[in-house]
Order: structure tokens, then C-alpha cells, then sequence
């Protein structure tokens, strides 16, 4: 039980390291799963020391959690995935709730069929495809967490530049409700830098967004006009009308900040379930910036940062698919040496 607590205590150093050098490296969100998963081995190793009645109810709880809980998540995420399909239409990302409950629900299918036969080829992939499962849970978890941590972190009033990201128009050139959320946070935000006191100048505020293949007018203008219409100041905006990707929303802006004020700090505005992937993303493009999220409709969301994740699961794709392609092989080499 003691060692389990001594690993979980060095992860959790290692963490608070990793967020001091930087809070938008995926890997503070790795060390602290870490961190809690060998702290609760620690609590269940010690368990058996617990008062009587105690382990008892700990032993009911974790069976009924490891028995009803993946039934009960894989029912709820195909009731979500529906409900985005009836709202949001058929596109594969919106489909991402849905395929995984779907497949949630064929795991267990699967896993009880090995069971029921007996059959030791099938237990093998059984077993190869939970470590899978496992694994990428892990992170998921990982990810997920971090991310509600982040977006909690108080914002930062020294920054020159707030930066709002844009997505798609409807009818090639309104603001859809998703972004209407983002430039209105934006707008809170400016507002709360603009009231600090300031040496360099009134904070500026940068809509992001170039213009697509089926719109209009560039995202950006858009957004601006929005602003505008609803009484933001004119000269307080900057339109950046390049950029067709998230990167791209970082790159281009910081061009301009670097232009107008070199060595300028922001912070970023999108939408919460994007808040960390793009905060990956500016600390790659070398942004000095926080980011933080605004609000977004619930059901939107499991579908939301299934894609984020699968964006930055394969941001590192070497270590993520090697070890994934390792469980498989050990997999494949336990069935060939029967």
C-alpha cells in the first residue's frame, strides 16, 4: 500500500512540474491519471484494514460500478448519439456518440460469447481488444479531466490580445449559435482585461477565421459584423480572414499580434470542449496564450470531445499507435504460439 501511495505522490510532483513549465502539454494530463490511479490502488490495497462493514460495502459498490457501469454509459451514449443525429445530422463526427456505444454494447456481446463457448481463439481477442480499450480509455480519462481542470484556471490579466477562433457560417455568412457562445465569451473576456490597469494600450480583440469552400464571406467578417451590430467598438477589432484550421487560426494571429506588438501575450477564445486541444495547438505554434472555453449546448458535447481526443490521441501518433500496434502483436504472438 506504501508503495502505491510513494509512486502516486512522485507522479503528482511530476505533474505539478509540468504545469508550472507549462499548463498546455498533454502530458500534465497523463500524470495526473497516473497520480490517481495509483492512489486508488493504495486505498484498495489498505482496504482490508478499513473498519468492519467497510471493505464489505467498497467490495458491493466497485462490483455493481465494474457490472452496471459500462452497461449504463453505453446506454447512454447511444441515447445522446441519436439525439445528435436527429439535431445535427448524419456527418461522421456527430455519429462518434452513437458508434461508441454501439461498440460498447459489441464488446460485451463479445466478451460473454468467450465466456459462453469457452472458446480459448476468442478469449484471446477478447482480452487483446480490452488492453486496447484500456489503454485509450486511460488516456480518454486523462484527457477528459485535465480538460475540465484547465478550463478552470483563472485567466490571466496581462494580455494584449484576445483571440476568438472561428467555425462554419450558416447560410455561407450568419453566426450560428456555437459561435455566437465563443465571440459573446470573447467579448466578457475583453471586456474584464480592458478594466485591469494597463501600461501597453486597451486590449484588442482578434476574430480568427478564413472563408470556406461553401461560405460567403470570410468567418471573421462575420463574426465582426456581430460584434459590431451589438455595439463592440470598431476600432478595438482585428480581422484575420486566412486562416481554413485551428493551427492555422494560431499561426496567422500571432502574425498579426507580432506585428502590431511584438512579444504580446493573449488568450484565446473557443468553445469548451475545445478549450485544451487548441491550447496543444498554440503551444505548438508557439503562442503565448492562455485559452479558455464558452459555453456549449450538453448533448453536443460527448460527441464534441470524442473528436477532440481523437485529434490529439493522434497528434502523437507514434507512441500512441506503437503501443497500440504492441498489445495487438502480443496478442497475435499468444494465439500463434497454441
Amino acid at each position: 500500500m506504501s508503495y502505491a501511495f510513494a509512486v502516486a505522490v512522485v507522479f503528482l510532483l511530476f505533474f505539478a512540474l509540468g504545469v508550472r513549465r507549462d499548463r498546455r502539454r498533454f502530458g500534465n494530463a497523463v500524470l495526473l491519471g497516473l497520480a490517481v490511479t495509483f492512489f486508488g490502488i493504495g486505498l484498495l490495497a489498505g482496504i482490508e484494514d478499513a473498519p468492519p462493514g467497510v471493505a464489505e460495502t467498497v467490495m458491493i459498490c466497485g462490483l455493481l460500478v465494474l457490472g452496471l457501469g459500462p452497461v449504463v454509459l453505453a446506454g447512454l451514449l447511444t441515447a445522446n448519439g441519436v439525439k445528435m443525429v436527429r439535431k445535427e445530422g448524419r456527418s461522421p463526427s456527430n455519429l462518434l456518440s452513437l458508434l461508441a456505444g454501439l461498440g460498447m454494447f459489441g464488446v460485451m456481446v463479445l466478451a460473454a460469447t468467450a465466456a459462453a463457448t469457452d472458446s480459448w481463439a476468442l478469449r484471446i481477442v477478447v482480452v487483446t481488444l480490452l488492453l486496447v480499450l484500456g489503454y485509450v480509455s486511460f488516456l480518454f480519462v486523462c484527457f477528459v479531466g485535465y480538460s475540465f481542470l484547465y478550463g478552470r484556471m483563472r485567466i490571466r490579466r496581462d494580455a494584449d490580445y484576445v483571440v476568438v477562433l472561428g467555425s462554419g457560417l450558416i447560410g455561407g455568412r450568419r453566426v450560428p449559435p456555437l459561435l455566437a457562445s465563443r465571440l459573446d465569451r470573447g467579448r466578457e473576456v475583453h471586456e474584464t482585461l480592458a478594466a485591469c490597469e494597463r501600461r501597453d494600450g486597451a486590449p484588442v480583440l482578434v476574430v480568427s477565421g478564413g472563408q470556406g469552400p461553401d461560405e460567403e464571406v470570410p468567418e471573421s467578417h462575420a463574426m465582426a459584423d456581430y460584434l459590431v451590430e451589438r455595439g463592440f467598438p470598431q476600432g478595438a477589432l482585428v480581422r484575420e480572414d486566412r486562416s481554413r484550421t485551428t493551427e492555422e487560426n494560431m499561426i496567422f494571429s500571432k502574425e498579426l499580434m507580432e506585428r502590431d506588438r511584438p512579444g504580446s501575450s493573449c488568450v484565446i477564445v473557443t468553445n469548451n470542449y475545445h478549450a485544451f486541444r487548441a491550447a496543444i495547438l498554440a503551444r505548438r505554434a508557439g503562442v503565448d496564450g492562455q485559452v479558455v472555453g464558452s459555453p456549449t449546448a450538453a448533448y453536443f458535447w460527448p460527441s464534441a470531445i470524442m473528436r477532440e481526443f481523437a485529434a490529439v490521441f493522434l497528434q502523437y501518433k507514434v507512441v500512441n499507435l506503437g503501443t497500440l500496434g504492441t498489445l495487438i502483436l502480443l496478442g497475435a504472438l499468444v494465439w500463434a504460439s497454441r
